[in-house]
């Protein structure tokens, strides 16, 4: 039963604020994963920290709401992470971030004790976690680990030999190119390194074979959350021991899914 998995994410979080329809989401790389893996049928935790102002609020109900345990997320006085979001032909613009009291976020012991009683964790490249994943990772507990479209950023290289499963978003450049840089990622440390390329789907690298899978055909309401919830099908599909196509296929269903309504969740 997919309930005996547990996943706990940490690191990040914010709000959406679509200011043109005057409409705020909670959101954030993990905080995104967190709920997909709830969506998917896991356990599922979130650990970060919000501001005293109502957007704070609103994110703990929120994902109270939806099933993700919410024990490790602090309140500190302040406000609430924002990314202002602009769409546009269905297509996320987004705009200015502000990041609140996110700027001071830091794992505290009893976290890290929270964290390794999962069987995944999972964050990302804003989660201000990476010095941390050498602990988790002592502790035998596999990290997933989003880094976006930041593949030269300083803080590839310091989390990638604690990464077990590293996912990038790459849409430019030749094949032999992507091929390449999923080598001389994957040689750092991770056992998958996985690309997602939009429309054009994904591509996993074991270090034995590269493996692409399509995307499922949807209506497109917003882009946003999309990576998120492939990440999060994916995983879930590691846990239960699936075949890396597999859980690709896997994760291209979960994407679908968040395509077809607005907002992350």
């Amino acid at each position: 039963m997919r309930s005996n998995i547990r996943i706990a994410c940490a690191g990040d979080n914010c709000m959406d604020v679509y200011d043109a329809q005057k409409e705020a989401f909670p959101g954030g790389n993990p905080v995104n994963v967190a709920v997909y893996a709830a969506r998917l049928g896991c356990t599922a935790s979130y650990t970060g920290v919000v501001g005293s102002d109502p957007y704070g609020q609103q994110m703990i109900a929120a994902l109270a709401e939806k099933g993700v345990d919410t024990s490790h997320i602090r309140v500190a006085f302040g406000h609430t992470a924002v990314t202002h979001v602009e769409i546009k032909d269905g297509e996320r613009i987004l705009g200015e971030y502000e990041e609140g009291v996110l700027a001071e976020f830091a794992l505290r012991q009893n976290d890290l004790d929270f964290l390794c009683s999962h069987d995944l964790v999972v964050t990302g490249i804003w989660g201000k976690i990476e010095g941390e994943l050498p602990k988790i990772k002592a502790r035998g507990v596999p990290v997933a680990f989003d880094f976006a479209t930041k593949l030269t950023d300083e803080r590839v290289e310091e989390a990638l030999p604690f990464v077990d499963y590293a996912f990038f978003s790459y849409d430019e450049g030749e094949e032999k190119e992507l091929q390449e840089f999923m080598k001389k990622m994957q040689a750092r440390g991770p056992r998958v390194v996985v690309v997602t390329l939009g429309e054009k789907g994904s591509v996993a690298f074991d270090g034995k074979e590269f493996l692409r899978c399509g995307i499922v055909p949807c209506p497109v309401a917003d882009t946003m959350g999309a990576g998120d919830s492939y990440i999060a099908g994916f995983l879930v599909g590691i846990l239960e021991g699936k075949e890396l196509e597999d859980c690709m296929k896997q994760g291209a269903k979960s994407s679908s899914v968040t395509l077809q309504y607005v907002g992350a969740w």
